[in-house]
Order: C-alpha cells, then structure tokens, then sequence
C-alpha cells in the first residue's frame, strides 16, 4: 500500500522519521495558504481523511485513560481537560471520555453574546489564530487541579505555552498535561517544554500516541508554495474530483430527538453528568438516522456510487461540531452500518488526486454559520470521489443557514457528487449567562497633565494606570524574539523609547510645517462629520492610546474653536487579542451616556483595530448588561477602507507617526500584564517625564491648530461631499495585506504593516525584515527612508501600492536572524 506522503516526500524532500506506526497514522500534504509549507494529515482523527467513527473515538479513549492512569483517580476527579479549536475538539473529549471524571472545554473561534472571556491565546501557525475559551461556569478553570491539554500534533509547542501562560497567570496550578496523537518536536524543540515549566514553577507532562519528527530540508517553504502554484497553474484550482452522479437530489432532513439542555459540544463547558445523559440518548439518535436513511434509500433510485466501491456512509460534521457527529457515527456503526467519519475545515489545502498524497479531492463552499471573521471559503477533503453512498451531514443549528442551502453552498456540493444527502441539526446550545460579577466602584479618576503627560489637565484624561516606576522596557529584538515564539504578548512589555537623531528630528519639524494644514483640513473634517451626525448632542471623544490621543485633542480643540463646544475627552487602552479595557468602559458608563462615546484613533491600517473595537464592546455589553457603545472609530486617515469616518482616506504623512511618546504627551504604548493589572484596575502605561527636553507633543498641536481658520472652506466642502457619499467600508486594506502577506511568502498579515503610520512604527519598535514603498510617493516617505537606512533594511519600489508603504516585520525572526550589528538581515 502506497504511503500517503510519497508524493510530497519525493518532490519536496520531507521526511518522516520515527517509529512504523507513523506512517500509519499521518500522511502528507500542502498548505495553500502556508505559514509551514507542509501538512501532516492524521488518518486517524477524523478531520481530512474518512475514518472508521470506531477508529477515530478509540484512539481518543486510549489516551484519556493513559492520562486517568499517569493521574491516579484523586487528581483525575480534579482535572479539567481542554482540547483546541477546530482540529482536536472531538479528540479532547474523547480523551475526557477515557479520563471519565473531568468537565470538557473547547476553545472556539465563535464568540457568544453574554459569555464572557475566561482565556484567549493566539496560534502561531494556524491560518485563523485567535482563540476564546468561553466557559459557561466560571469557576470551570478556577481549580487547582491538573489541567489536561489536548491538541492533535504537538510540534513546536507554541500554542500550548501560550495556552499556559495565558492561564496560569490567571489561574496558577501545579500541574499541566499535554496530550496528542502525535509528539512531533524537533531536536531543538525537546527542551522547550522542561524549561518553561522551571519558569513557571509547575510539573507538565507530555503523553502521547506515537513520536518522531519531520525533517524539512532548507528552503522548503518556497520550494512548497512554487509547488502548489504549478500545480494549480497545470491543472486548475483542485475541484471536487468526480463528475456530478445523475441528478442533484435534495437532502433529506431528519428531526433529532436531542436532549434538552445537552450541550452540542464542549464550546461552553461538558460535564460527566452531560455524557452520561448523551450515552442514554445515543441509542435512539442512531436509530432516527438509520430509519431515515433506509426511507432515503428506498426513495431514492440513484445508482451506487462508481470508482472506489460503495463505502457505505458517510457522517459529514463541521469545524469545531466534531463530537456530536463522533458520536452518532459510533452509534450508527454499532448497529451495524458501514461508517465513515470526517468533516469540514476552514484550513486550505492543495489536493492531489494521486495514491500517495494525503488530501485527494476537496470540496469548496461557503462559511455558512455567519463567523465573527467574516465570510471566507470552507472545505471537506477526501468526500467526492470517496465512493460514499450517503452522507450524513450533521450541523448545529446556528449553520443551519441560508447559506447552507444556496446553489454553491455545502448541501448542493455533497448532492452533486454522492447519491443521499441526509441534514441532521443539533441544536445550538445557549449557555446560561450569570449576572456579572459586582465590579470594584472605586474606580480611580483619570490621569492627568502635568502629573501624568505632559498635556494640559484639560486636554485629556487618561483612563490608565501609572506604572512609570516599573521596569518594562526590553530590547527590541528580545521582544521580537518572544512574541515570535508564542513566549509573550506584545503587550507585555515595551520597546526601549526611540531616541531621534538630529537629522531625523529635522525631518519631523519639516515635514510638520509641509503638512500642518493637510492635517487641519482632516482633523476638522471627521470632526465636523462627527457632529453632523449626532445633531443636539456633543460628544464624548475616547481616543484609544497612544496613536489616536493628539488626534483626539485636535479634534477637541476644533470642536471649542469653531463651535465652542468643550468636549470631554479621555484616552483607553486596546490590545490586539486581548479587547479594550472592560474598566475604562465601565468608568466611561458611570459617567457618561454611552451613546456620546466616539472611540478616535489616529490611521487606520488593514483595519485589525476595527474589529478588536468591533468584537470587544460587542462582548463587554453582552457580559455587564451596559448597551450604547458605538464601536465605529473616527480617524483622522483612512487608507484601509476600514471606518466610515474619517477626515481622508489619502494615505499620507502624519507627522506623530514619526515618533513614539515624544509626540504623545510623553506616555508609553499601554501594557497588559496579570502581575501588574488586576481584575479591577485600568491597563498600564508609562510617563517618560526624563524626556522632557525632547517632547514636541504640544508643539505638534499648536502647529496644526494654527491652521485651521485656512483650512475651514475646504472642510466645509469636504464635509458636504462626505455626508452625501456611500462611505460603507470596502476593507480593501485588509485585502491587499492578505495579497502581500501571501505574494511575499509572510502567511501572517500580523506581520504586514500598511501604511506610512505603521510603517514608521515597524521601524521604531518592532524588528523589520523589509519596507515596500510606493513608488512616486517620496514626498511622504523621507522619514521612513531614513530609519530604513539607519536600521539597514531595504526598501523595495512597488508599483500599484494601495499605500505609500507598507512595513513587513521579520516573518521568523530570531536574534540569529540579525547581523552582528543589529541591523535586520536583506531578504535573499
């Protein structure tokens, strides 16, 4: 029997090393989308390949009672298992299933109105990163006993560390358990897990199916994504595989007697007490399908399938709804049905109609359960063609969706290529969202100048923490390093504070004097926009800190000079995957109609901040009952398309993007760490008051606010156009970073950085690999070119640029990825 990692073995030179049981259990493939360029293809848990439903359950069980063994049965009725979104949900509750005595959770990339955050982690090279554990009980991860992690692979070990340190510093234990089907660490990897665990001051134990490693050989990246692109150029974007049998039929559907209260899954959180009441139930869910297969069957005069045998059935689940449908196949398998068991997956594969290459055919469709990421392709491998006779499609019912059922749509494309499609619905489960927690109501008041910032008292208040006495800053490399690895969040520490050469400090004060009056003109546009449209009311301005504060006093600034409004104004703090700060909200609330808020921000770049807004103050009303908050963001620039206020969408030259605190009232980036933050107090941040002879932050206000009696026609002009205008947002932005991020082999649009404002901050804080600039547009970009130069990275002319520039950070950094300078190592 031919291997199914032959046919990339031989083309890419990846091998398989361990044991014989490897082969057996993983074959391979290519990522499309790759941030690795291969892909290790389980044959045993049920995702890409069609398994045996038995098969897939077992391999589960087994290392669920391995754990209960290793454990003892005292701490096993302690522990908590926890398995990860989408690949290893039915696999981490198999394993609670053999542990026997431990509550479930999955992580979920589905946000719940009303369920508040217990955890969220990022996965490094996962093609949808971010991920929510959203515990119905919150105490669920309170305890102290053993928590049990289960992934598929364990390779590098980044997700789980992240796991971890998010947690323990929420949660701190004494002891962890990794589980995977496979341990596949290379050498230089083998140590990481030891090390971290001395560091955080726990025991954590790795069990595992089987072990080996996969050697890569250098280059293997580029030589993957070369490979893909022939391959579609040759013979096409890779279709379903087999031609359309007969007629399309429509599905039939079959009404579950689901238990009420059962939950679908371990999204929210699954007891013992959950399974014992889905075992009594399982009987008679199988016997429902099995009779409505058989009136399918009789009903239907559809040929068998031709090409590889008739396989019997097929049950079909999706993305994280991987255990409900386990099991029913298990229990239809266990009356006597021939069963197969896979589903469906956001990961985009290459598929490769050859005996040894793991994903032979793939159907393409539409996401169809409304996700918070928006819409996007979704696919199941390994279907048409498979020779199935019927397939057994199991959804919960919030992807029971039009979408569902459109002519593209997954019913329509399992109907074209196996004769009976049965829909089966689980219905979605709602948690019960508890009253929120009470909140400390002696919040303190808002920082001010000249005690914190070196703005006047009345320009703003900072809705933050001082933590100038604090030790935070750490060299950019080391940071880059750490956030790279999965070892830190970015907003864990600082970058050491930018120091402007001479040269570079005459750049800024020329380019303030070439663009003082552009940058009037916006400022007294999106103000003038956010007052149209809240006539009879003034406005309350919340600048997200840093980069959005001096716009929020110029935009303050406009309002008393030409209005004579004087507008509250406070800055609050917004991390990327972590939210904005729930407190400052909550303080905001207890002072203000939410329904004045207007968040401010400075640029918008692909438009990741949007969405943070977007989802945070969606998941901040749901959990404190607090309704109102808008979460549009007026800025000052728009290039990204991302916001419908704005003053321009022109991507050009601010000059506060040019520096780092010295243009910001001499305040740090915010920070975010569970030893320094508590439950009740507002995020962190710094006031450099030992900068003060360098601080233009004032200068930069007066200069622009001197402008704006010239700039008052064209703003009146620009307004007018703007309210009449469909100013819906095209997120073009986010589109031309995934382009780049893909064309420049990146496969991380975290580390794309568009625009002239993230641009300059790529090269003051974080570690550059190389800058694209726009070419023609040097006016904008001399300040960029210098510190290119300074820091030795290239600058690459592009043409058709959406921006002026765009910065790509270091896409696998290391310390051993700079020269022996510092300076950032040119792409080769």
């Amino acid at each position: 029997m031919v291997w199914t990692g032959t046919w990339v073995a031989e083309r890419l030179g990846v091998e398989l090393i361990g044991g014989e049981e490897l082969p057996a259990l993983l074959g391979l493939a290519l990522r499309r989308n790759p941030k690795r360029a291969h892909l290790l293809v389980s044959s045993v848990l049920g995702k890409h390949v069609p398994q045996r439903p038995s098969v897939v359950y077992g391999s589960g069980l087994g290392l669920g009672v391995r754990v209960r063994e290793l454990l003892g049965d005292e701490e096993a009725a302690r522990s908590v298992v926890l398995g990860y979104a989408e690949t290893a949900t039915a696999l981490g509750h198999a394993v609670a299933d053999g542990l026997g005595l431990a509550p479930y959770l999955h992580s979920t990339r589905r946000p719940v109105a009303g369920v508040a955050r217990a955890g969220g982690f990022e996965e490094s090279h996962s093609h949808a990163t971010s991920h929510l554990l959203l515990p119905e009980d919150p105490k669920l991860l309170a305890g102290g006993g053993p928590l049990v992690l289960v992934d598929d692979e364990f390779s590098t070990g980044n997700t789980v560390l992240n796991t971890i340190r998010d947690l323990h510093a929420r949660y701190p234990r004494e002891r962890y358990v990794v589980v995977a089907l496979v341990d596949m660490r290379s050498t230089a990897d083998l140590g990481r897990l030891d090390a971290f665990a001395e560091e955080i001051g726990a025991r954590v134990d790795l069990l595992s199916a089987a072990a080996g490693t996969v050697h890569l050989p250098e280059g293997v990246l580029e030589k993957g994504q070369e490979l893909v692109a022939e391959h579609e150029k040759a013979y096409g974007a890779p279709g379903a595989g087999q031609a359309p049998v007969g007629g399309v039929r429509e599905p039939v559907r079959v009404t579950l007697d689901w238990p009420e209260g059962l939950p679908d899954g371990g999204r929210h959180g699954f007891t013992p007490e959950h399974r014992e009441l889905l075992e009594e139930a399982l009987p008679e869910l199988a016997a429902g399908l099995g009779r409505a297969l058989e009136t399918d069957r009789e009903a239907s005069a559809a040929p068998r399938t031709p090409g590889r045998g008739g396989r019997g059935v097929l049950v079909l689940g999706f993305e994280e709804l991987m255990y409900a449908p386990l099991r029913l196949a298990t229990a239809l398998e266990e009356t006597g049905h021939d069963v197969h068991y896979s589903t469906t997956t956001r990961s985009p594969v290459l598929a490769v109609d050859d005996p040894g290459y793991a994903i032979r055919t793939r159907l393409v469709f539409p996401a169809h359960d409304a996700p918070a990421d928006g819409p996007g392709e979704r696919y199941a491998y390994n279907v048409a063609g498979g020779g199935f006779d019927a397939v057994v499609l199991v959804v919960d019912s919030a992807a029971d969706t039009p979408e569902l059922h459109a002519p593209d749509g997954l019913l329509a494309q399992l109907a074209a290529h196996v004769p009976r499609v049965v829909l089966a619905v689980v219905p979605s489960y709602t948690p019960t969202v508890s009253e929120a927690p009470e909140r400390s109501s002696m919040l303190p008041e808002p920082l001010r100048g000249p005690a914190f910032s070196s703005y006047a008292p009345e320009e703003v208040g900072w809705l933050l923490q001082d933590l100038s006495g604090v030790e935070l800053e750490a060299p950019t490399e080391e940071r880059e390093e750490a956030i790279q690895s999965g070892g830190a969040h970015y907003a864990e520490s600082l970058p050491v504070e930018y120091q402007p050469s001479a040269r570079y400090q005459d750049l800024f004060h020329s380019a303030l004097e070439g663009s003082a009056a552009r940058i009037a003109r916006a400022v007294g546009t999106v103000t003038e926009t956010v007052l149209a449209e809240r006539p009879g009311r003034a406005p309350v301005l919340v600048s997200l800190a840093r980069a959005g504060t001096p716009v929020g006093v110029l935009m303050r600034r406009w309002a008393k000079a030409r209005h004579g409004l004087d507008l509250p104004h406070y800055a609050v703090s917004i991390v990327r995957g972590r939210g904005i700060d729930a407190n400052a909200l909550r303080w905001l609330a207890a002072h203000h109609d939410p329904a004045d808020v207007v968040f401010v921000d400075g640029w918008t770049g692909k438009g990741a901040i949007t969405r943070e807004l977007a989802e945070a103050v969606k998941e901040f009303e749901a959990a404190e009952g607090i309704a109102g908050f808008d979460p549009e963001i007026a800025v000052l620039a728009d290039p990204g398309s991302c916001v419908r206020t704005y003053g321009t969408r022109e991507d050009f030259l601010i000059p506060s993007a040019c520096l780092n605190s010295t243009v910001s009232g001499l305040i740090s980036r915010t920070v975010l760490r569970s030893d320094l933050v508590g439950p009740n107090d507002f995020h962190g941040a710094k006031f450099y008051r030992e900068l003060a002879g360098s601080d233009v932050s004032v200068a930069f206000l007066d200069a622009v606010a001197a402008r704006f009696d010239e700039v008052t026609e064209g703003v009146d002009l620009d307004v007018k156009e703007l309210l009449a205008a469909d100013r819906t947002p095209t997120w073009e932005g986010w589109a031309a970073v995934e382009r780049i991020s893909e064309e420049y082999g990146i496969h991380d649009v975290n580390l794309v950085k568009p625009g002239v404002g993230e641009t300059t901050r790529v090269l003051l804080r974080r570690v550059p690999w190389k800058i694209l600039a726009k070419r023609g547009a040097d006016a904008d970009l001399a300040h960029v070119r210098l510190l290119a130069e300074q820091r030795g990275v290239p600058v690459e002319e592009v043409d058709e640029l959406p921006y002026s520039c765009v910065g790509l950070i270091h896409p696998q950094y290391t310390r051993g990825a700079t020269g022996a300078d510092g300076k950032a190592v040119v792409s080769q």
